[in-house]
C-alpha cells in the first residue's frame, strides 16, 4: 500500500477493508472486484485465496478515507437469528442487477466483540474510538459501482447484537431481520453436521447476553443438553430481534423464513420495498424461478431446495425429537417463571 491508499480507498469498493487488528491498530486491505464479491459467500478469511492481493495499513489511514468516501449509497441491513436463509435473500437481492452485497464482513464482527467490552477495563477502544470505527466503516461500505443504487450488508448471526447501535447511528438505514420459530430453529441446529461445534462455539457469547434476561438464574453452559443449547441459541437471538423490531419498529422489517418459503415473490416484494431497492415487476417474476433457489447458498455448488430443506427437517425432527422436547421445555419453563422472557416468546410469535 502507497500513500495515496486513502484517496484510494475513499474512491471504489474494489479495494476492500478484509479484516482490522485493534491490537495493531491496523487494517487488512485488498483488491476485491465486482463479480469477487457477488461470488463471495462470506467477506471472511476465505476470500483470502491465493490470487488476491493486499497488505496491512494504519487504521488511522483506514479512518480518514471514510471521511471522504464520494457518491455514497443508501446503506441498509440483513439482520438475522442464524440458520434462516439470510444468505439466501441476499443472494436473490443480487439479482436485482443494482444491489451491491456485502455478506458477513469480517469487521462487523469485531466490532460486535468490542462493543460486548466497551464499558470495561480491557476495551482497547474508548467510546469515541469505537463511535469514530464504527462511522469509518459504515461510511466505506456505502461505495459502490456504477450500476450500485443500494448496499445491503448481510450481518453474521452473532455480529446482530450490534443492530441497534448500527440503526441508531444512521437514521436513513432500515433492515429485514430474518427468524423462525423456536421449533424449526432447533431441529435445524440439531441436524447440522457441526450442530455440537457450532453451539458450543457461539455458546458462550450467547449466554452471557441471555444473563440480562436471566440474572442469577443464568444456567452453566455446560448443564445443557444440545436441545437446551439450541434453545438457548434462539432465545439470545430472537432476544435481540424482539429488542431490535420493537426499537426500531418503523425501520426494521421482521420475516418469518417459512412463511418466505411459502410465497417467495411476496416476500422479496417486501424486503425490497421495505431496503427501497429500485425493481421492475419482472424481477419479481422471476424470483420463482431463479436458479439461486435450488443451490445452497452459502456453497453454490451444492443443491440445496426449499423442498429438500423440509425432507432435512423431518428427518431431524425424528431423529432428534427428544432434544427437541428438551429445548422446547426449558422455554416453557423460561417463560413460565420470568417475565421478560415470557414477553419474548409471545413477540416472537407476532413478528
Amino acid at each position: 500500500m502507497n500513500t495515496a491508499l486513502p484517496q484510494r480507498l475513499a474512491a471504489s469498493p474494489d479495494l476492500y477493508v478484509q479484516k482490522i487488528d485493534l491490537v495493531r491498530e491496523a487494517a487488512l486491505v485488498v483488491q476485491l472486484g465486482q463479480a469477487a464479491y457477488r461470488d463471495a459467500s462470506f467477506l471472511d478469511d476465505r476470500i483470502l485465496t491465493a490470487g488476491v492481493k493486499g497488505g496491512w495499513a494504519p487504521l488511522d489511514e483506514i479512518v480518514q478515507a471514510g471521511r471522504h468516501v464520494a457518491d455514497p449509497r443508501p446503506l441498509h441491513y440483513i439482520f438475522h437469528t442464524g440458520h434462516v436463509g439470510s444468505t439466501l435473500v441476499s443472494r436473490l437481492l443480487d439479482e436485482s442487477g443494482c444491489v451491491l452485497s456485502l455478506r458477513e464482513p469480517l469487521p462487523l464482527r469485531t466490532l460486535a466483540e468490542a462493543w460486548d467490552v466497551r464499558e470495561l477495563p480491557e476495551s482497547l477502544l474508548s467510546p469515541v474510538r469505537f463511535a469514530e470505527l464504527e462511522g469509518t466503516l459504515t461510511q466505506l461500505w456505502r461505495r459502490g459501482y456504477a450500476s450500485t443504487r443500494v448496499v445491503v450488508v448481510k450481518a453474521t448471526s452473532s455480529a446482530c447484537r450490534l443492530a441497534p447501535s448500527l440503526l441508531g447511528k444512521d437514521p436513513n438505514a432500515r433492515a429485514v431481520y430474518l427468524n423462525v420459530a423456536a421449533e424449526p430453529y432447533l431441529a435445524t441446529l440439531l441436524a447440522g453436521a457441526n450442530s455440537a461445534i457450532d453451539l458450543r462455539g457461539h455458546g458462550p457469547i450467547r449466554i452471557r447476553r441471555l444473563a440480562a434476561l436471566l440474572g442469577p438464574d443464568t444456567p452453566a453452559l455446560h448443564t445443557l443438553s444440545p436441545g437446551q443449547l439450541a434453545a438457548m441459541s434462539w432465545l439470545a437471538e430472537t432476544a435481540n430481534q424482539v429488542e431490535t423490531v420493537e426499537q426500531f419498529a418503523e425501520r426494521v422489517l421482521a420475516i418469518d423464513f417459512d412463511e418466505f418459503l411459502a410465497d417467495v415473490a411476496e416476500g422479496m416484494g417486501r424486503i425490497v420495498r421495505q431496503l427501497g431497492v429500485p425493481v421492475e415487476n419482472r424481477y419479481l417474476e422471476h424470483i420463482p424461478r431463479s436458479p439461486v433457489l435450488a443451490r445452497y447458498s452459502k456453497s453454490p455448488d451444492f443443491e440445496y431446495s426449499p423442498d429438500l430443506r423440509r425432507q432435512l427437517l423431518e428427518q431431524a425432527r425424528q431423529m432428534h425429537a427428544e432434544e427437541i422436547r428438551r429445548g422446547l421445555g426449558w422455554l416453557e419453563a423460561l417463560g413460565a417463571s420470568h417475565p421478560r422472557v415470557a414477553a419474548v416468546l409471545h413477540r416472537s410469535k407476532l413478528c
